[in-house]
């Protein structure tokens, strides 16, 4: 079966949607499907960074579309998951350098190796995005729950249905419950209401998060980490699962309000 080809993208930078992106593809590839990353933030690659490949770098996405080498060239392997591949962005070219028809053969020529195929997007809504989208089957939005960020989500989730790229999911990442009940931090209920887009996952906040980012370790790979189960999740979600969110704090605080009335009922 031909691979799904998801893209994560947000409209504001520094929401997560990396760490997201690194952490959605260890937990596929953890399960033994087979995964190729393709960081398409040329210019300001970081994905090689979160997925502990820096050092292994030769070849990047502009040569493979500029022909200088082949597509399996460039593709580096993960170093614990061996399903798990990334082909990283160039740092000394920009965006223009890529095409969204370049980005469509190179997933067309991928498609039958793998089952899934996963685009970082660049943040914004300028030309790294449209080839990010370009060759989409499915879109993840992520965002956090504070007014700018859910502002610009809503910027992007308009561009996406105008591209007939909709509906997208959202992950909402990096919430504090703790916050949340004091009333200093936006609710997942406020979120949906505000963008009327399907949840399909909430990343609590944990500094684990940003260690194992920086060891080049996704955190997805910790049995024991409450993020990590999040992103795994999400990964289960994507194939078609039923998995119930988990419940952050007590049995009648907002996530069990919110999986009843999303229909999944008490794990993110």
């Amino acid at each position: 079966m031909p691979a799904k080809v998801l893209t994560v993208t947000s409209g504001k930078g520094g929401v997560g949607k990396t760490t997201a992106s690194a952490n959605l593809a260890a937990a596929l590839a953890s399960q033994g499907l087979k995964v190729v990353c393709i960081d398409a933030d040329i210019g300001l690659r970081n994905l090689d960074l979160i997925l502990g490949l820096e050092n292994r770098i030769v070849y990047d996405l502009v040569d493979v579309v500029e022909g200088r080498c082949r597509v399996r060239q460039a593709m580096i392997r993960h170093k614990q998951l061996p399903t798990l591949h990334l082909i990283p962005a160039a740092q000394t070219r920009d965006k223009t350098a890529v095409s969204p028809s370049d980005m469509i053969r190179l997933c067309d020529e991928l498609r039958q190796d793998h089952d899934w195929i996963l685009i970082d997007s660049p943040a914004g809504i300028e030309r790294g995005f449209r080839n990010a989208i370009a060759p989409s089957d499915l879109v993840v939005v992520v965002t956090n729950p504070e007014v700018s960020a859910v502002r610009d989500a809503d910027r992007i989730i308009g561009l996406l249905e105008a591209e007939e790229k909709g509906p997208p999911r959202l992950v909402l990442n990096r919430l504090n419950p703790e916050l949340v009940r004091r009333g200093e931090m936006l609710s997942p209920e406020d979120v949906l209401e505000l963008l009327a887009i399907d949840l399909i996952g909430i990343v609590p906040e944990d500094e684990h998060v940003v260690m194992a980012s920086n060891r080049g370790i996704p955190v997805a790979l910790d049995p024991k980490n409450q993020a990590g189960q999040a992103f795994r999740n999400i990964a289960q979600r994507l194939q078609g699962h039923r998995v119930p969110f988990m419940e952050l704090e007590r049995k009648d605080g907002f996530l069990n309000r919110l999986s009843r009335m999303i229909g999944l009922g008490g794990k993110a």
